[in-house]
């Protein structure tokens, strides 16, 4: 697995191209894909937060979290661009974020992100977690519809 930090030095191209689709409309916003313990896919809207270290996202208390607490295997995927059929998506495994300070930084991140002068009573619950990469695919489109999209893909070093 990789960090976005070490992604982003092995193909800054990608990882710039990624980044401004998650946050296309401002804040980050992707749909992940976690596994249930039946072993089906579960598909959530999320908001990941890119800095330039790492892929993160505070996840709610919810059915995702406990799938990503067993088994930290998951699936991003920007929204939908309106103009075209522009995508990111990786893929690899999600971790809890246990310590302290860089929890604290990673909150001031989020909220900054939204302006915010102070986080929400409820932000208390939301649990950070860090998503290492073991592979992404860039699609890049000149419309919707567009006959011959574009693919990139990268994998991890092993």
């Amino acid at each position: 697995m990789t960090t976005w930090g070490e992604f982003a030095a092995q193909r800054p191209d990608l990882a710039q191209a990624g980044r401004g689709l998650l946050y296309q409309f401002g804040v980050g916003l992707a749909f992940l894909a976690t596994i249930r313990a039946d072993g089906a896919p579960r598909v959530h809207p999320m908001c990941p937060l890119v800095t330039e270290d790492g892929l993160y996202a505070f996840i709610v208390p919810s059915p995702k979290r406990n799938d990503l607490h067993r088994d930290g295997r998951y699936a991003m995927h920007s929204f939908p661009a309106d103009d075209n059929e522009d995508a990111f998506s990786l893929a690899g495994r999600a971790e809890q974020v246990t310590d302290a300070a860089r929890a604290e930084a990673l909150a001031r991140r989020y909220a900054e992100e939204r302006e915010m002068s102070q986080l929400p009573d409820v932000f208390a619950t939301w649990e950070p977690f860090e998503f290492t990469l073991a592979s992404c695919l860039l699609t890049r489109t000149t419309s919707h519809g567009d006959p011959a999209p574009q693919h990139t893909t990268w994998l991890a070093p092993k």
